[in-house]
């Protein structure tokens, strides 16, 4: 992995927290995530935590592995079970992905500086991570729905 890989995946692990709150504080005010408003901040906070401790485990690998899919499930059970609907969990991984780039700015990881190849690349990944979670959460919650659940 290129060195700015590195420090980017290397950045969500170390300040999952303070990405969480930040995250939790935007997903309770968005318009688009009215259903987080009820939950309690801590839980939120958590799920958002949890994500970007495990990001680094998904984006390393050069294929999206199967414990990153089975991941990507276990954050639409949960969700699921939180009674958060399923266009607001998938619009909340959008911020999770839009939170990850906002503070990899904030400290100044896309610098002049790098190869700009990397930063495209890194970037690049990162999109297509998420473009499977949003594929693996929209399904399991079609399947959970299906299975008379819920309706969320």
């Amino acid at each position: 992995m290129k060195t700015y890989a590195i420090k980017y995946v290397e950045l969500a692990e170390k300040h999952a927290e303070k990405m969480a709150r930040r995250w939790a504080l935007d997903v309770q005010n968005n318009v688009k995530t009215k259903n987080y408003k009820e939950l309690g901040e801590e839980k939120i906070i958590f799920q958002g935590a949890k994500f970007y401790r495990n990001f680094s485990k998904m984006f390393v690998d050069e294929k999206i592995s199967a414990d990153a899919l089975k991941y990507f499930r276990t954050y639409a059970q949960e969700a699921f079970a939180m009674g958060i609907p399923m266009d607001e969990a998938v619009y909340a991984l959008s911020l999770l992905r839009r939170h990850i780039w906002l503070y990899a700015e904030f400290q100044t990881i896309f610098s002049a500086g790098i190869d700009q190849r990397q930063a495209l690349d890194t970037l690049s990944r990162t999109i297509l991570l998420f473009d499977y979670a949003m594929y693996e959460v929209t399904k399991e919650y079609q399947a959970l729905m299906k299975n008379g659940k819920g309706k969320k």
